[in-house]
Order: structure tokens, then sequence, then C-alpha cells
């Protein structure tokens, strides 16, 4: 099945210093620490990034040796990014906006649950039901989500930068960032392919013998393949 198509440990290290410098750090981190300034917010921020970064050491220096546990690491990524990506909306309705009360925190923070349970639970079913290579296209998928991301949230400031009182510019920027949100929550179902991968690692080493060894260990290239 589409669960055993792996990357390289080296495409695994390329994508943690691609995503944290894109999404986390450049339409997370920076939006968090920009004006206006709350210490609050970066707190909030700055504790489980700075967590994250810690733990991503030891696939930056090792990522064969640690290649299995990537996965757990990368769907943690997924939620933590996920989470940075809505305290920047909430940032934008409460500081730049002006919205008053607990209502429209009440919907942030509900909105974040639903939306990690919608795609864990779409999924599943999509793996159980056979369709889940279609999900698997990750490559064409990032860099569908991060030229509309990427692109929507570079615009937004723009027309921020110069209509800075106007509603409809906040807006654009919400809607961007919250399509962001999309591609950073589907990141979190690598947690659910890290369990699958230890409930069934004898087949695993078949599909990819090399699986889990450090460097110096591996004897074949990868075999992109499917069972």
């Amino acid at each position: 099945m589409s669960y055993l198509r792996f990357q390289t440990p080296k495409e695994n290290k390329s994508n943690i210093i691609c995503f944290f410098t894109l999404f986390l750090y450049f339409m997370g981190l920076l939006p968090i620490i920009s004006e206006p300034f709350s210490f609050a917010y970066f707190l909030a921020a700055a504790i489980p990034i700075a967590m994250l970064q810690v733990w991503s050491i030891i696939y930056l220096i090792n990522p064969f040796k640690y290649e299995k546990s990537y996965y757990l690491f990368f769907g943690i990524y997924g939620i933590v990014n996920t989470y940075i990506i809505y305290l920047v909306i909430q940032k934008i309705l409460y500081l730049h906006i002006g919205v008053k009360g607990y209502l429209p925190f009440i919907m942030i923070w509900g909105m974040f649950v639903a939306i990690l349970v919608a795609i864990n639970w779409l999924n599943l079913k999509a793996l159980y039901t056979g369709t889940y290579y279609k999900l698997q296209q990750m490559k064409s998928i990032s860099v569908a989500w991060v030229g509309i991301g990427g692109a929507g949230y570079i615009i937004g400031q723009i027309l921020l930068s110069i209509f800075y009182t106007e509603f409809a510019t906040y807006i654009i920027i919400i809607s961007c960032i919250f399509l962001l949100s999309i591609l950073t929550a589907y990141f979190s179902t690598n947690i659910h392919r890290y369990f699958f991968i230890c409930r069934n690692l004898d087949t695993v080493k078949i599909v990819e013998p090399n699986f889990g060894l450090p460097k110096n260990e591996r004897k074949y290239k990868y075999i992109y393949r499917q069972i």
C-alpha cells in the first residue's frame, strides 16, 4: 500500500529545513513577533517551537538512524505548525481587527480541533478503503498548497501595507493562512503512519530493507514501490 512508500532520510532532512523555514518561521513565528507585538502570543508560540526545534536536531544530524521516529516527529510538527497558524489568526482578529469577547476565541480553537480531526479521519478512511494513493501524492499536493498559501500570504501582506485599515485585507490574509493550515494539518497524519510502521515493521523491512539502519550499514538504494 501507499503507506509503505518512503522518502529517503536525506529528503526527510530537507523537509524539516524547508517546512520549518517557510511554514513555521516565515508564515508562523514572523507574524507573531511583528507589530503589534504581544509577549503573551510570543510565549505561546515560542515554547512549542523551541521544543520542536530541539527535537529536530537528531534528524538533522543523523536522519538515517532515526528514520522511523521521524514520522512521529513530523506528525507532531504538523499539529504544532497548525496551532501556530491558528495563533496567528487569533492575533489578527484580536490585535489588528480589534474583536472582543470569547466567541471568536472559541470558534478559532474549535476550528483548530475540527480540522485536525477531519483530516485524520479522511486519512484513515482513504487508507482503509484503498484510496490512500491519491492523498499520498505529497509532491504535487505540497507544491500546490505552497503556491496557494505562500502566494496568497505575500499578496495579503502587500495589500495590508497599502490598505492597512481595510477590513477586507485582514479577511484575505486570514483566508490564505487558513488554506495553509489544511496542508500542515495533513502532516499530522504521519502520527498514525508511525504507529502503522511500528505494527508492521517486518513488512516495512521487506519493502525497504534499509529502513531505520545507520548510513554505514545500508547496502541497497531505496526502491520506491508499492504493495
